[in-house]
């Protein structure tokens, strides 16, 4: 039957996924939900049996005595180990699975994101070509969304900020999710992902994406009266473009920040300049003072 046929996600209107990892997620929220259906007709079931099991014109008389055995405590305490092994048995080995993957796919060279939130949008930290983050110093932060990277940490030179969150399709990815002001959520639902953005770290969350796509990125946390508008957006690419894109970025970036670099320096040895000839001056003028006061001497 049609009916039958979808699961429980498409009934939700939750959007197709577009990760690696995403059908266990789906597979998951089928399970917990057809788990609460059976709950909710077993406590409904209950409820009306009580309500006509107990009906007032059936027992017009109360009962001071109440249950005489120990049937109901037993069903609590088989429900209570019902559920323990309901999380020990299947929620933290899944949880070990994923994060013992950590290691993997951090061998398998993936696309690495440094993602930083803000009130009230995202920017997106890429290390360039060399592969390596810039030198972070968070006291460098002038404005919000700041990635602050140190501009005298050459690996830092070729980093460049984008507005929008690009990667190469059937590739790993590993994003490292951090704030510059209050706790966000960073969220992206065909991803099937979803992580805390704390001020102050830097937390890993790492996926697959199976397919190209353009879809927005949303936070997950109340983060101010702007939470509702703070909507980025994500493109997943081939690879070759997505290699182009990252060339292009990377060089201006370089081209860019070098030249400053050159020119903070030439700038730094000209105001030191004038130092080093004070200095020689009165080096100069030490010495012949010695030297008069010498021949004084004589």
């Amino acid at each position: 039957m049609p009916i039958l046929a979808k699961t429980i996600v498409e009934y939700l209107g939750i959007p197709e996924n577009f990760s690696e990892h995403g059908g266990s997620v789906d597979h998951l929220i089928d399970l917990v939900h057809w788990f609460m259906l059976a709950l909710f007709v077993g406590w409904t079931g209950f409820f009306l049996l009580a309500c006509w099991r107990f009906w007032r014109k059936r027992n017009p008389k109360a009962s001071y005595h109440g249950v005489q055995n120990h049937v109901t405590t037993h069903l609590e305490v088989g429900v209570a180990i019902f559920e323990a092994v309901l999380l020990l048995g299947f929620a933290f080995p899944l949880w070990a699975e994923r994060t013992d993957r950590f290691e993997d796919i951090q061998a398998q060279d993936p696309a690495r994101v440094r993602v930083i939130g803000y009130q009230f949008g995202w920017n997106y930290h890429y290390p360039g070509l060399d592969g390596k983050f810039g030198r972070i110093d968070r006291h460098l932060v002038e404005r919000a969304g700041d990635p602050c990277i140190d501009p005298e940490d050459p690996n830092g030179w070729d980093d460049f900020v984008s507005p929008i969150l690009k990667l190469p399709v059937l590739e790993p990815a590993i994003l490292q999710i951090t704030s510059t002001d209050v706790i966000h959520g960073y969220a992206i639902v065909p991803m099937r992902i979803q992580q805390d953005a704390i001020p102050g770290t830097d937390i890993p969350m790492w996926f697959r994406p199976l397919k190209k796509l353009e879809t927005s990125v949303v936070c997950a946390q109340l983060c101010g009266e702007g939470h509702g508008d703070m909507v980025g957006v994500m493109e997943v690419v081939g690879k070759g473009a997505y290699n182009t894109w990252l060339a292009e970025q990377s060089n201006a970036a370089y081209a860019r920040n070098s030249k400053k670099a050159e020119e903070d320096s030439s700038a730094a040895g000209e105001n030191d300049a004038p130092d080093e000839a004070a200095e020689s001056t009165l080096g100069a003028g030490e010495e012949a003072d010695k030297s008069a006061g010498g021949e004084a001497t004589e």
